[in-house]
């Protein structure tokens, strides 16, 4: 067995679509729902892991280290560390990449790690006119003063901030993530088709996947009420592009293309993996079923973050001697259909390979037929924290149906960042 990290078993949630109001399931109920059920099917108990590390980007403030509270929810015992990660959109890739690296250095030798969001639970803050008013009122002593307080009032101020759009906007260059893909699609020329198109790609693809069984992935949730959630819910089967050309754009309502049709959704969801170094997997007698062979960051203007993978992905490829189609699979995360194009028109782009990457020549045309098979974040949403580690299962989940040996998973994050990594199976 060659060296690597391990991949033995993983699971993930349904992705649920935020309907309006906060859903039936905290992130914590998420990620322990996913975890026991990953869990109860191992050789080994929860408190023989060695660590859990959990990507999230908007954990709760009553779970604010939530890998500790789902260690605990899944029995793991009080000596097994539980920790947090956040890089954004990469959150669970980096859950994954930071257990290599424990496990790497012999610091750990069976580790969980994943990553989860709740959406539609991100919180409504007051602004901070309201929360400069709530300081005067409460610092009020006297009967002026408190009358002083509410003659100062404005019912205004009470308009709530959406945590969301707040996480959402990227604080150094002021753009929603809807803006910078708004970005990409004016520098490469992407049509407001060729997005709607994609978009419906997606939906098609999922679908079929469901109907194919080829989301095993999945294990089912039931709510208090006993509601059961089997499957994501964010595929529109009846998608299409002329329905999809009737909504209007939302990021930039006078010129812009990207909408919510062709845009990842706004999720709630959880994934895990169970990681493991050759020593483990040798003395525990555990069967992997892929191995992780590497990984890569890299960095970007934040107005440009949809073009993160490439920037990842290139360096991972010109690492391992490989070109674009020298790899049998791909996911790339869709936030939205105009990032996924943007990528791959720029690595058929002899200047932008040139001036931004450093390259000679352009890397050319990835194979579709190669990508995000099964659909992806556009029809099946996109819990930020989540997302991360759901390509990199799906893809082993992928390369095994087909009989395949090597895929690259790749995301792009929020704040001109971007993810890679390189799986094998075994």
């Amino acid at each position: 067995m060659s060296s690597g990290i391990y991949i033995i078993d993983g699971a993930r949630t349904p992705f649920l679509k935020a309907r309006n109001g906060p859903g039936p399931f905290a992130a914590s109920d998420l990620a322990t729902a996913a975890g026991a059920a990953l869990l109860v099917r191992q050789t080994f108990a929860p408190d023989e892991l060695d660590e859990v590390i959990l990507g999230c980007a908007s954990p709760s403030p009553d779970e604010v280290n939530i890998g500790r509270v789902v260690a605990l929810r899944l029995g793991c015992g009080h000596k097994v560390p539980g920790w947090t990660v956040m890089r954004n959109c990469a959150s669970g890739m980096q859950a994954l990449d930071s257990a290599m690296m424990n496990l790497r250095s012999g610091r750990s030798g069976l580790v969980l790690a994943g990553g989860v969001d709740a959406l539609s639970r991100a919180p409504l803050l007051f602004s901070d006119a309201m929360v400069r008013w709530l300081s005067g009122w409460y610092a009020a002593k006297t009967i002026g003063q408190k009358a002083a307080a509410l003659h100062s009032f404005r019912p205004a101020d009470l308009a709530p901030v959406l945590g969301i759009m707040k996480g959402l906007t990227d604080p150094v260059v002021g753009q929603l993530m809807g803006q910078t893909a708004e970005n990409l699609a004016h520098r490469f020329g992407i049509s407001r088709a060729a997005m709607d198109e994609y978009a419906v790609r997606s939906h098609r693809r999922v679908a079929a996947a469901q109907d194919a069984g080829h989301l095993g992935e999945i294990v089912p949730l039931i709510d208090r009420d006993g509601t059961l959630y089997k499957d994501d819910d964010g595929v529109r089967r009846d998608s299409s592009v002329d329905k999809l050309a009737k909504l209007k754009p939302f990021f930039d309502r006078k010129y812009g293309r990207v909408t919510a049709g062709n845009s990842s959704q706004i999720t709630d969801g959880a994934t895990w993996l169970i990681l493991a170094s050759e020593e483990t997997v040798q003395r525990r007698g555990l069967a992997p079923i892929a191995r992780i062979v590497d990984c890569e960051w890299a960095a970007l203007d934040p107005a440009q973050m949809g073009l993160g993978p490439v920037h990842a992905a290139t360096p991972l490829l010109a690492r391992h001697g490989f070109g674009l189609n020298d790899v049998d699979a791909w996911e790339i995360n869709e936030a939205f259909a105009a990032q996924v194009i943007a990528c791959l028109r720029a690595w058929d782009d002899a200047d932008y390979c040139r001036d931004e990457l450093g390259l000679d020549a352009p890397l050319g045309r990835l194979d579709e037929e190669r990508l995000n098979v099964d659909g992806g974040a556009i029809a099946i949403g996109h819990p930020v924290g989540a997302s991360g580690a759901r390509i990199v299962l799906h893809l082993v989940q992928r390369l095994r149906r087909d009989n395949l040996s090597r895929g690259i998973a790749s995301i792009c994050i929020g704040g001109g960042q971007g993810g890679a990594m390189l799986v094998e199976t075994v």
